[in-house]
């Protein structure tokens, strides 16, 4: 049974949008999968909090929920936040609006929450794995919020202290003749405070060093250089500041029998001559498995076949692309006597039958418009 968004936020149907802003956001601290590494429970409530957050902070879901509930939501078409990576992105949002953040992603106060770095990861995957979809897991080292004290530096149970050099401007000035030039204070470097009580954990910088795991879902479909963001899973933050994203670029190796454009695969089938000449139903290698071919006798090299919904699943939308095969049709080599003796008396009934005709109208024909031109 789904659970009421009110009671999961701990509030009332009449609180407001700034309670529900402050509830979320305890809560967000409270379940964070940082804070929680590997457990399950924690994670499943910071996504249920963050959808209850997401549904009551817009105006319109709220009032179908409080109409209709649930059951509303899903015939308006709301699915909840998504998948993992989209879960962080209402996080991030609700940080950079509680601690007055601009709406550049690394704007701040001199003294607020920082943005942390975005951080990018290069994944090389197989053509099939491509095509079909896959499911990896990394181990990035990154630079994430220290837990012990939040992000601010100052060991738990102290506070920055007001620079005494530039009395909590960032500037100091100093005269020069009938000038005043302003600068950034060396003390604070331009904060204007200063941390007396480092956090023993990350020696007042915010940071520290981290190593994570972190689960990739590559979506059936993709192609080379297709750029995946993972919301929240860059460099955490500072003083509280939303941690950045971690964009994963994908590499697709190339494949010796296979070739891709866009949603469509080509390949090059190769055929005796005899089965060329006579006709087979034979099997072909799909990106999906074997299918049945059926090749016409007197079929030529060059000839393509087009095998319809055997090519890549779209990424955006149903369906999938087709698959070209070209005909390859093989020349015998390494021919004993006999073989060749065979060849020529086929040759010779070529012949007779005037099956070479053609090919001698073509070659006249073109010498005509060679020697035409040349005169």
């Amino acid at each position: 049974m789904e659970r009421d968004y009110y009671e999961i936020l701990g509030i009332s149907k009449q609180s407001d949008a700034a309670e529900i802003k402050k509830a979320y956001r305890k809560l967000a601290m409270k379940y964070h999968p940082d804070r929680n590494p590997g457990d399950q429970e924690a994670e499943n409530a910071f996504k249920e909090c963050t959808e209850a957050y997401e549904v009551l902070s817009d105006d319109q879901k709220r009032q179908i929920y409080d109409t209709y509930g649930h059951e509303g939501l899903k015939n308006s078409g709301y699915r909840g936040p998504g998948n993992f990576e989209d879960v962080f992105s209402s996080f991030g949002d609700i940080f950079s609006d509680l601690f007055g953040f601009g709406s550049g992603r690394g704007q701040s106060r001199r003294d607020g929450p920082t943005a942390g770095n975005d951080l990018r990861y290069d994944l090389r995957i197989s053509f099939m794995e491509a095509v079909h979809g896959t499911s990896r897991e990394v181990e990035i080292t990154k630079r994430d919020t220290c837990w012990t004290c939040e992000g601010t530096g100052c060991r738990p149970g102290y506070q920055k202290q007001t620079c005494p050099s530039c009395n909590g401007r960032g500037q100091v000035i100093r005269s020069q003749g009938f000038f005043q030039v302003s600068s950034t204070c060396h003390q604070c470097h331009g904060e204007g405070a200063i941390i007396t009580h480092p956090c023993d954990e990350c020696r007042g910088v915010g940071l520290v060093n981290k190593e994570k795991k972190v689960s990739i879902k590559i979506p059936a479909g993709v192609d080379n250089g297709a750029r995946m963001r993972l919301r929240a899973e860059g460099e955490g933050g500072r003083k509280g500041g939303p941690p950045g994203d971690l964009y994963v670029i994908i590499e697709v190796e190339a494949h010796e029998f296979f070739k891709r454009d866009g949603d469509n695969i080509y390949c090059r089938f190769p055929v005796s001559m005899v089965d060329a000449a006579l006709g087979v139903k034979t099997e072909i290698i799909t990106i999906h498995g074997t299918k049945k071919l059926l090749i016409p006798e007197g079929s030529q090299s060059g000839e393509v076949f087009t095998l319809k919904d055997q090519g890549v699943k779209h990424l955006r939308g149903h369906g999938r692309g087709n698959m070209y095969a070209e005909l390859q049709v093989k020349t015998p080599t390494n021919l004993c006597e006999e073989q060749k003796k065979v060849l020529r008396e086929f040759d010779e009934l070529c012949e007779k039958h005037g099956q070479n005709k053609e090919n001698e109208g073509f070659f006249s024909k073109l010498v005509n418009e060679v020697v035409g031109k040349s005169h």
